[in-house]
């Protein structure tokens, strides 16, 4: 299943275009769920009535964001440091929408306050229907290493009877399937590592049925792919300069261009042009680079 970009609940319910389009979800997509967050009760309510309308299979609450704009506000992960309001939010929501309500947090807000084993219980007496975890603390940001362990104990917890999906880390498909066995969760759910190469989701599905990657995508099959993705930008923002800019961020950093000597003249050409037949251009003329390193 997918997730939306998170929505900010003040932003919805003051009717801002640009999140309102945010809620546009295709029927393709499905099962999908809208992402919201925000810090004041009354706020995160309304705006979970406004997602209910965009009619998606389940609406998350977003209480694991740590960068500064949105946990230094109080909103995402900053409700780490007011677990009572967290706690609201959450019974609130679930009272005030008839579709499954979820939540994303992380371990705790540092090293000194790992309270995500009595959160979770205290989530789930609140309704949800399913947590994600990521396996870091707010402090951590994304440096270091995710702990699955206290994941682990999340999902191994005798009192706990709804999914557990583990986060963070989650980069292969052999990493994926060591998620599923040594911690028992009931989903993984992968981020960072599907910017640039979305048939990460593909390969991991295979990796789980099959044992290995039963069909490894060809480069020009990868390239083809990423090109794909700027087209549906430039239809679903109707726009190809702002298609192209929203799809910036995954061709640079495709593994696919990895390791193609001399790159860097491409990638600020391929990064500079707002023309699709310019940066198609440039994308079909970068060559294959060696076999061995294709698949890294």
């Amino acid at each position: 299943m997918v997730y939306t970009e998170f929505v900010s609940a003040d932003a919805l319910i003051r009717n801002v275009k640009r999140t309102e389009q945010k809620l546009g979800i295709s029927d393709k997509e499905r099962p999908v769920a809208i992402q919201i967050y925000g810090r004041e009760v009354d706020a995160v309510v309304e705006a979970a009535r406004i997602t209910q309308e965009a009619n998606p299979d389940i609406i998350d609450l977003n209480f694991g964001c740590p960068v500064k704009k949105v946990a230094g506000k109080g909103a995402g992960a900053g409700l780490l440091r007011d677990i009572p309001k967290m706690l609201e939010i959450t019974r609130e929501v679930v009272k005030a929408v008839k579709l499954p309500v979820t939540v994303k947090t992380r371990l705790g807000w540092d090293d000194n306050s790992k309270i995500i084993t009595t959160l979770a219980e205290q989530l789930q007496d609140c309704g949800i229907e399913a947590l994600a975890i990521h396996g870091r603390t707010r402090s951590q940001m994304y440096k270091g290493e995710a702990d699955w362990t206290l994941i682990g104990e999340v999902k191994n917890n005798s009192r706990i009877h709804i999914p557990i999906i583990g986060n963070g880390d989650v980069t292969t498909p052999e990493r994926a399937k060591t998620c599923f066995d040594q911690y028992g969760v009931d989903a993984v759910m992968v981020g960072r590592a599907s910017i640039g190469k979305p048939w990460v989701f593909s390969e991991m599905k295979q990796y789980l049925n099959y044992g290995y990657v039963k069909d490894i995508l060809t480069f020009d099959e990868q390239k083809a792919i990423l090109k794909q993705q700027v087209l549906d930008a430039v239809e679903w923002l109707d726009d190809e300069r702002k298609g192209i800019l929203h799809s910036r961020r995954h061709l640079a950093a495709t593994p696919a261009f990895k390791c193609i000597p001399h790159f860097k003249d491409t990638r600020i050409a391929m990064l500079r042009t707002e023309k699709l037949h310019e940066l198609f251009s440039i994308i079909d003329h970068i060559p294959q680079p060696e076999q061995e390193q294709l698949y890294e």
